[in-house]
């Protein structure tokens, strides 16, 4: 069974659920994903998140929690090549008016970081470290989620045409790396080097 964790034994965090939840971002066409996994202990997903850096950092991915509540830990899988090129120039500007301060993309990650664990009000921004266009983020955060013209894997408050071309693309991505992985192909051998 694909959703079965068991041959993993008591890991919080398992290979299928990066494959299942951020298969475009191991193929280098997305820059970033989160996911939400079970976590009943932070050291051993501390552990975890170590033993699997090891293995995909040499591949061009990094693997982050943003934040632990109610023994769940929020997890953000990227490529730092392509963060940093998605912070550039509009995306500073917006990240600017959240009290980002102009920088390198890991000083932004810890920002984000502190934002997610203070609590209060949902840091929407972080669209922008998941590579969504930074006139969607802008378009969500100023209309209050509301006025978009589509939704899909974000709400879309610019190139209609464009997000459905993205959105396919991820989803027929993530199809073909969930078969991929059912038929045994490791997670280093799924993630394209970069």
């Amino acid at each position: 069974d694909f959703g079965s964790t068991r041959a993993e034994g008591r890991k919080t965090m398992t290979d299928e659920m990066i494959v299942r939840h951020c298969a475009p971002t191991l193929a280098g066409i997305k820059t970033g994903s989160m996911f939400t996994c079970p976590c009943a202990s932070r050291q051993m997903l501390t552990d975890e998140l170590r033993q699997l850096n090891r293995r995909l950092v040499p591949r061009g991915l990094c693997v982050l929690p943003l934040r632990y509540l109610n023994r769940n830990a929020l997890i953000y899988v990227f490529r730092p090549n392509a963060l940093r090129r998605d912070l550039s120039d509009q995306a500073a500007a917006l990240l600017q008016r959240h009290g980002y301060r102009n920088g390198p993309a890991e000083r932004c990650i810890c920002h984000l970081i502190g934002r997610f664990q203070a609590g209060g009000e949902f840091p929407h921004e972080v669209g922008l470290f998941l590579g969504y266009p930074p006139e969607d983020v802008r378009g969500f955060i100023d209309n209050r989620a509301a006025g978009h013209k589509m939704a899909g894997r974000w709400k879309v408050y610019g190139d209609e045409a464009a997000a459905r071309k993205t959105f396919d693309r991820y989803k027929r991505c993530t199809q073909a790396y969930c078969l991929q992985w059912k038929k045994g192909t490791p997670i280093e051998r799924l993630t394209v080097a970069g």
